[in-house]
């Protein structure tokens, strides 16, 4: 647990030099460094500003990189050389911890590693409840090179393939040779598992180091993900190429993120059928028999899942921004912070308007955010007749283990109980009292 700190200040980190075994103090960090820390030699990182819900501590979590933000402090608490701690469990940053603490940070650290291998020991058993219903636990991914450890954790599939790490790298855009090679080595590697390729999915706080932006008042209420993407089509042609190319072994599925009206769909099948036709004229061998799917991560989307259902394959489910638009919540404001909660009963009605839509359509309905990987609100999901996870690739043992210890009926009974329940912290509250009675007392706190 004792690592070196190089502290910066939010310079660019494209061209630093790090040291073996280094943790980053910085004022903020972007999703983009964040993306960057995958090819060097950071095991950690803590910042003065930024939310535990924010895209930055979500590609740390998909990344298995401990982190702690918010902490308002850390870079005038931290000097180079320092040693420190880093709880990303607890969101506790230890400077200059005694032998006492570093035993004791040892001892929890070893405890937790023989947990996770346990786990994987029981990685390839079913996620089947105790009634015998199978429920689908897929993988959450960013980098080509998690493909290894997706494998391992018996994994169902790619329910969520991020592709912005090819766009925000230091290589800048990615040709589509680049990314056909890409998708394909994917779909080869997760086969006959289905990968569900989600078109690119910048603006916010995701910005392409390629592009002049324009600086946005609401950035993550502007210019970002399917409006970017249909405004910037020499960029989306390609990637839309890419992922028709490589679905040689018929298994690649596109996610189309930030939809909000149907016009945007019909705006993306024309250009779709324009892709198909340069591939024709290129003569380029492509499968144009693939699944198109919508996010639901936008409140007018869950309310107009009838609509979308008519137009779409899929729905997957987005409870990160779903939340933060339902709640007026920037989840990267940690001041508010503890109002961003995923049990909030506003949120849990439109979950369930789209799972219900989903059945009475007979399409797939996927939940892609981070309250897919929480195994405290897994029973209610499932009482509320979700069947399809899709989390990061580290909890998948963790939630097919959770699923093997349930029935639906008693997640239905869950769920009844909580439907009428109208505050977040009472919903809360039975699911972690739920949880409790099946794994013990101290397994209950939620990650909300």
């Amino acid at each position: 647990m004792k690592r070196l700190i190089l502290k910066n200040m939010l310079g660019s980190f494209q061209d630093i030099k790090l040291r073996k075994s280094s943790i980053v103090a910085a004022e903020d960090l972007s999703p983009t460094d964040t993306i960057r820390f995958h090819h060097k030699n950071i095991l950690g990182f803590c910042t003065n500003f930024g939310g535990k819900n924010t895209h930055t501590a979500i590609i740390a979590r998909s990344l298995g990189v401990p982190a702690v933000v918010g902490t308002e402090v850390i870079t005038n608490a931290v000097k180079p050389g320092e040693m420190v701690i880093v709880d990303g469990n607890e969101g506790i940053v230890v400077v200059n911890p005694g032998e006492a603490t570093i035993e004791k940070y040892r001892r929890k650290q070893k405890a937790f590693l023989i947990v996770e291998k346990d786990l994987l020991k029981l990685a390839e058993m079913p996620a089947q409840t105790l009634d015998g219903k199978h429920i689908e636990v897929h993988a959450n991914i960013e980098f080509v090179e998690e493909l290894d450890q997706v494998k391992k954790t018996g994994a169902e599939g790619i329910g969520l393939y991020r592709t912005e790490g090819l766009f925000l790298g230091e290589n800048g855009l990615p040709s589509e040779d680049e990314q056909t090679m890409n998708y394909l080595k994917i779909a080869e590697t997760i086969r006959p598992n289905r990968v569900v390729v989600r078109t690119l999915d910048v603006g916010g706080d995701k910005i392409l180091p390629d592009l002049v932006s324009i600086p946005e008042r609401n950035p993550f209420l502007g210019w970002r993900a399917i409006r970017f993407c249909l405004d910037h089509r020499e960029i989306f042609i390609p990637q839309l190429k890419a992922i028709l190319r490589a679905n040689i072994y018929e298994n690649l599925s596109i996610l189309l993120p930030m939809v909000s009206s149907l016009e945007e769909i019909y705006q993306f099948r024309k250009v779709f059928e324009e892709v198909k036709k340069h591939l024709k004229q290129e003569g380029k061998t492509y499968n144009p028999e693939i699944k198109i799917g919508t996010m639901i991560e936008i409140p007018a989307a869950a309310l107009l899942a009838e609509s979308f259902a008519k137009e779409v394959d899929f729905f997957s489910i987005g409870t990160n921004d779903l939340t933060q638009y339902t709640l007026a919540v920037d989840r990267a404001n940690e001041r508010i912070s503890h109002l961003f909660n995923h049990f909030h009963p506003a949120l849990l009605q439109l979950i369930k308007k789209v799972i219900d839509v989903g059945n009475t359509f007979n399409i797939p309905v996927s939940m892609c955010g981070e309250m897919a990987g929480d195994p405290v609100a897994v029973p209610m999901l499932i009482g509320m007749g979700l069947r399809n996870f899709s989390v990061v690739h580290k909890v998948v043992p963790e939630i097919k283990n959770v699923i093997r210890h349930l029935s639906t009926r008693q997640c239905e009974q869950l769920y009844q109980q909580i439907h009428s329940v109208n505050t977040a912290r009472k919903v809360q509250e039975y699911c972690e009292t739920f949880y409790g009675a099946l794994f013990g007392e101290n397994q209950t706190k939620s990650t909300k």
